[in-house]
């Protein structure tokens, strides 16, 4: 799933607190998670252009202490996301 382009579902609102923590709500459930300031960056970048590589480039850059393993996080951390709802993948396009 590296090179699939996740999409944040349209219908959640992210909202930044003055912490740089945020918190996503589903108006279509009530539910709200509260995210970290690094998954407020990968959140923002979940609009069907960047794949998890390309999110994960962006946080080395970003981020100096960004661990070996940060493609794990990231894909788990979306795939949490779309278990929940709250984004999707990209449909891949026949051939």
């Amino acid at each position: 799933m590296i090179n699939n382009k996740p999409i944040a579902n349209p219908l959640i609102i992210l909202r930044e607190e003055f912490d740089d923590w945020a918190v996503l709500f589903n108006p279509d459930t009530g539910k709200t998670y509260g995210i970290n300031p690094v998954s407020v960056l990968i959140w923002k970048r979940l609009d069907s252009k960047h794949t998890i590589s390309d999110i994960v480039a962006e946080l080395r850059e970003i981020c100096e202490d960004a661990p070996e393993d940060a493609e794990k996080y990231v894909e788990d951390f979306i795939n949490q996301l779309v278990e929940n709802g709250v984004a999707r993948y990209e449909a891949s396009e026949a051939r």
